[in-house]
């Protein structure tokens, strides 16, 4: 027997409760990608500018608004220890239960790396929400010092999400060589992540990849409420 296989109910025993639709711990998932999704788009950009108005200059840092970075740094913090959080469900309800997956540890590595990122650049936007004026530590750089910090968190809390693209590629081997998921939410996840890293060979934005965040959000509630193998537990 495969080491993926679950175990199955012996022939001519009595039938047990029928499996439940309803399975929550996905939706710690889906949390993820929520907050994550909260924590990207708070930023600021100088009043005077825009997509089409740069380049910004140092002295235009000077009128971001400090706040939206610090509410941005805190709730990254919290996206990075609901991934941890995650990654721990995940090891105890699918890799434990299907020892054999080589999918199910892609998921847990590409979500304990994209913590570990989360926090590093997260950490960096609140930084900046300290020292901008308004904040704690207005007085703690002058305006080049500010300038280099904005320029440094203006795509890495984007490009932390990058090893979330591994996390669906295994959900995606999950679904065609495992049967361990549905293939539904496996062929939506390949696409979805392979997708988001042709437009970075297309147009060189390396922050595209950040919304694989939404791909959190879908994939939680897809697992919640749907009948992949990994969820189907014996009702109670």
């Amino acid at each position: 027997m495969n080491e993926t296989t679950p175990l199955t109910t012996p022939a001519g025993a009595p039938p047990g409760p029928a499996p439940s639709r309803f399975t929550a711990w996905p939706l710690m998932i889906t949390l993820c990608g929520l907050l994550g999704l909260v924590a990207l788009l708070l930023e600021g950009r100088p009043d005077n500018s825009s997509d089409f108005d740069y380049p910004v200059t140092a002295e235009h840092v000077l009128e971001i608004d400090h706040l939206p970075y610090r509410l941005s740094g805190a709730i990254g913090y919290v996206v990075a220890l609901l991934l941890v959080a995650a990654a721990v469900m995940w090891r105890h309800r699918v890799e434990r239960r299907f020892p054999g997956s080589g999918g199910a540890t892609a998921v847990s590595y590409g979500v304990l790396a994209t913590a570990a990122l989360v926090t590093l650049t997260y950490g960096w936007r609140g930084a900046l929400g300290d020292y901008l004026p308004g904040g704690p530590e207005e007085d703690t750089y002058d305006t080049e010092g500010l300038y280099n910090y904005f320029v440094m968190t203006d795509f890495s809390p984007y490009i932390a999400f990058v090893p979330l693209l591994a996390s669906a590629y295994g959900l995606a081997w999950m679904a065609f060589h495992e049967r361990l998921v549905s293939r539904g939410l496996g062929a939506l996840s390949a696409v979805f992540a392979s997708a988001l890293l042709l437009a970075v060979f297309v147009t060189g934005v390396p922050g595209l990849p950040a919304l694989i965040v939404v791909g959190l959000i879908v994939a939680g509630i897809w697992l919640a409420v749907g009948r992949s193998p990994i969820t189907m537990e014996v009702g109670r």
